[in-house]
C-alpha cells in the first residue's frame, strides 16, 4: 500500500495550450495523513546522529539548521565540517540528497577578536556560500543577533499595508474611515495576542 502511494505521482503545469507532465520520483507527498509518519521514516534519523555536545539540530518541516559553537572559529569550523560529514553519510546511505546550493553558513559573533571570519565549510564536497543574513521561519537572523534587518522587513511590510489602506480610503467611494481605523485597531489587537 505504502509503495502504491508513493508511484506514480505526476506534477502538471498548464499554460494557454501547452501541457507539460512530468512523473515525480522523489519526496514526501505533502497535506496526507501518511506525510509525517514517512517524514519520520525518512528524515526523523538524521536527529539521531551522534552529534557533539557543541551541535544542536533544529528541524522544522524540510528546514534543516545546524548550530555549532567554538572557543575560536577555526574550532566552529572544524566541528562543523566534522557533523556535515556525518550527515552527508547518512543522507546518501537513505537516498537523501541535501543541496549545497541551497544551504548557507553564517557566523554568529560578538566579540571584537581580530580572528578571520571567512569559513570554509563543506557539503557534498563542495563549498557552503557564507552569509550575513539568513531568513528562517520568517524571522531575518543577522550575524551579530542585533534583529535590525528583520526589523526593517517587516516595517517595511506594515508601510506598504497603510499605504494600500490610504489608497482604498477616499472621500466619496470605498473604506470609510471608520471602517480602516476597526480594522486597523483588530490588527493591532493580533499583534498583541500573538507576541
Amino acid at each position: 500500500m505504502t509503495e502504491s502511494f508513493l508511484s506514480k505521482h505526476w506534477a502538471t503545469l498548464q499554460t494557454n495550450n501547452i501541457k507539460v507532465e512530468a512523473e515525480i520520483t522523489r519526496g514526501c507527498p505533502q497535506g496526507s495523513c501518511c506525510g509525517p509518519g514517512l517524514w519520520n521514516i525518512f528524515y526523523n534519523s538524521l536527529l539521531n546522529l551522534n552529534f557533539t555536545h557543541r551541535t544542536k539540530s533544529i528541524v522544522f518541516a524540510n528546514d534543516l539548521i545546524l548550530a555549532t559553537q567554538g572557543k575560536s572559529v577555526i574550532v566552529a569550523e572544524n566541528i562543523s565540517n566534522s557533523e556535515l560529514t556525518k550527515i552527508s553519510t547518512r543522507a546518501t546511505a537513505n537516498k537523501i540528497c541535501f543541496n549545497e546550493q541551497k544551504s548557507n553558513i553564517m557566523l554568529l559573533s560578538r566579540t571584537k577578536h581580530k580572528e578571520r571570519k571567512d569559513l570554509e565549510i563543506y557539503l557534498n564536497f563542495r563549498p557552503l556560500t557564507q552569509v550575513i543574513n539568513l531568513k528562517y521561519l520568517g524571522i531575518i537572523l543577522d550575524s551579530k543577533l542585533t534583529f535590525r534587518e528583520h526589523i526593517n522587513y517587516i516595517t517595511e511590510k506594515c508601510s506598504k499595508l497603510i499605504f494600500a489602506l490610504s489608497r482604498s480610503e477616499k472621500i466619496n467611494w470605498g473604506l470609510h474611515y471608520n471602517a480602516l481605523k476597526v480594522y486597523i485597531h483588530r490588527r493591532s489587537d493580533l499583534g498583541q495576542r500573538t507576541q
